[in-house]
C-alpha cells in the first residue's frame, strides 16, 4: 500500500509522536470547555493554522468527537479552493502521520468517484495542502482504528450534494461515520489584501465581534448555503466549502444543533496588523 507523505509536520506540527503526543496532552489540559457525553456528535468544524495557533481547538473538537462512539471512517472535507474548483479526492492508500499511517476508505471513496467528478489524488501526485494534514495527528490518535475518506471541496452549493451522498454510501455500506470541515475564518490585515477597518483595536474587535460572528452564526444554524453565501460576500471563511459540506453531512448524520467548543485569533498569540480567526464547532 502506499503512502502520502506528510508534508507540514516537524513545521506545522510536531515530527514525531513522543512531540505530537506532548502537545495533545497540553492541549487537553489547557481546554476550559467541556464536551457532554450524553448527546452524540457526528461532526465538527476544526481550524487548520499551525498547531501553535489554532492546535488546542482542533484537538478538542475532534477529542469531543471520539467521546461517545468510535466510527469505521472519518470524512475530513477540506482544501483553498474557489467555487468553479474541481473537487478532490484521495481514494485509496494511506496517508502518514507521526502516529502511523492512517489508511484510507477505499469503499467509500470507490462509491463517491462513480457518482461524482474528482481530481484524484495519489500518494505520488497531491496538492500540498494544510487544511487536511493538520487534522490526521489528531484523528489517529483518537481514532485509532477508524479509516480516512480525504475529500477537497469549493465553496459552491454543488459540494453539499456530496456531503449527503457520503452518508447515503456509508449507510448502504453498514459503515458508520464521522464529518469534519476544515476552515479558518476572517484573514484581515495587509498580508492578507483585507483591511475594510484599518488597523489597530477597532479592526481586530470587528473581526471578533461581526465579520467571524457571520459565519459562525450561519454555522450554528446549520444553513450551509448561508455559509457559502456569507464566505463569498465577507470574506469570513478561507475553506467555506469545506465547512458548508461538513455541516451538510452533519445533517445527513442527525445532527440538529451545533455548540461553540472556542474562538480564538491569532492576534491573541501574536498581536499585529495582519491576523486570522479561529472557531471550533461540534454538531
Amino acid at each position: 500500500m502506499k503512502v502520502r507523505k506528510a508534508v507540514y509536520s516537524g513545521n506545522w506540527y510536531p515530527a514525531t509522536a513522543r512531540e505530537c503526543e506532548k502537545e495533545i496532552k497540553a492541549f487537553l489540559k489547557e481546554t476550559k470547555v467541556p464536551c457532554e457525553t450524553d448527546l452524540r456528535k457526528v461532526s465538527g468544524i476544526v481550524p487548520h493554522a499551525g498547531w501553535y495557533f489554532s492546535g488546542k481547538i482542533a484537538c478538542n473538537v475532534i477529542r469531543c468527537l471520539a467521546a461517545d462512539s468510535m466510527p469505521d471512517a472519518i470524512v475530513v472535507f477540506g482544501m483553498h479552493l474557489h467555487p468553479d474548483s474541481a473537487n478532490y479526492i484521495m481514494k485509496e492508500g494511506a496517508w502518514q502521520t507521526p502516529f502511523g499511517e492512517l489508511e484510507i476508505q477505499h469503499e467509500i471513496s470507490g462509491e463517491l468517484v462513480k457518482e461524482f467528478k474528482f481530481k484524484i489524488e495519489t500518494p505520488d501526485d497531491f496538492t500540498p495542502d494544510n487544511t487536511i494534514e493538520l487534522q490526521l495527528p489528531f484523528i489517529k490518535y483518537f481514532f485509532e482504528g477508524a479509516k480516512l475518506v480525504p475529500i477537497g471541496v469549493p465553496p459552491s452549493e454543488r459540494s453539499l450534494r456530496i456531503g449527503q451522498s457520503v452518508v447515503e454510501i456509508a449507510r448502504r455500506l453498514g459503515l458508520t461515520l464521522k464529518v469534519l470541515g476544515s476552515t479558518d475564518l476572517t484573514h484581515y490585515g495587509y498580508n492578507y489584501g483585507f483591511t475594510p477597518k484599518g488597523t489597530g483595536p477597532e479592526a481586530v474587535d470587528w473581526v471578533k465581534n461581526q465579520n467571524d460572528r457571520r459565519v459562525i452564526e450561519a454555522l450554528l444554524a446549520m444553513d450551509p448555503e448561508r455559509v457559502i453565501r456569507e464566505a463569498m460576500a465577507n470574506q469570513n471563511a478561507c475553506c467555506a466549502g469545506a465547512a458548508a459540506t461538513a455541516v451538510a453531512a452533519g445533517k445527513a448524520l442527525g445532527a440538529t444543533c451545533g455548540k461553540i467548543m472556542a474562538y480564538a485569533t491569532s492576534y491573541d498569540k501574536s498581536p499585529g496588523d495582519s491576523f486570522v480567526g479561529y472557531v471550533g464547532i461540534v454538531f
